[in-house]
């Protein structure tokens, strides 16, 4: 396992943010365990976490121009480093009045002891939360929570609350993971709290 300091990267049309290897979850078909980057990254697993003052340095090394919008995801869940991660969204906003992403596990109340989603109202434009089954079973099965069987309602809850406040909510599933019945029941979980519902291509 290799370590960087890759802080940003590109993928697709848009610049990744990765700001923690922390994650309180170990789903069984996470990329952590048979890659250690996505496209051109580079290694993910970070040598330290980076402070605001490190991340920002680390923007001021690319043309933004290039890319469509911020997205925090990295090799960790990203409200992990939550204070780090509202202090870039911020300067973000401010500096280059990019679109800001967070993909995340949905998980991030129960990380950081309270109600965060208050707290990326304004910050955030799309939030895209790992729903991943359409029930609480199958769920502490596949990914393995460190916060045990409450964690399924916890990330519905999460993504209910977003969907009041924060302009788009996607919820995703992995391709080649559900049943076609699963897939619809996970739609209709979806269509009941206002969210998208995307399904993402499994990456082994």
């Amino acid at each position: 396992m290799e370590k960087s300091e890759t802080i940003l990267y590109p993928y697709h049309d848009s610049l990744y943010v990765n700001l923690t290897n922390r994650c309180p979850c170990a789903c069984v078909f996470c990329l952590r365990q048979t890659m250690d980057g996505v496209g051109e990254s580079g290694p993910l697993w970070l040598d330290h976490e980076p402070s605001f003052e490190e991340v920002r340095e680390a923007f001021e090394k690319f043309d933004l121009d290039q890319y469509r919008e911020i997205v925090f995801c990295g090799f960790g869940e990203p409200t992990e480093a939550f204070d780090v991660l509202k202090e870039t969204a911020a300067y973000v906003k401010e500096k280059y009045g990019k679109p800001v992403r967070l993909n995340t596990n949905g998980l991030g109340s129960l990380i950081n002891g309270r109600d965060i989603v208050p707290e990326l109202k304004g910050l955030v434009d799309t939030v895209s939360i790992s729903l991943n089954t359409p029930d609480r079973e199958t769920y502490l099965r596949n990914v393995r929570p460190a916060f045990g069987i409450d964690s399924y309602e916890a990330m519905l809850g999460f993504a209910a609350e977003c969907a009041s406040v924060i302009p788009r909510v996607v919820l995703s599933t992995v391709s080649t993971t559900l049943t076609a019945e699963e897939e619809a029941r996970c739609a209709e979980i979806c269509e009941s709290i206002g969210a998208a519902y995307r399904i993402r291509p499994f990456e082994s």
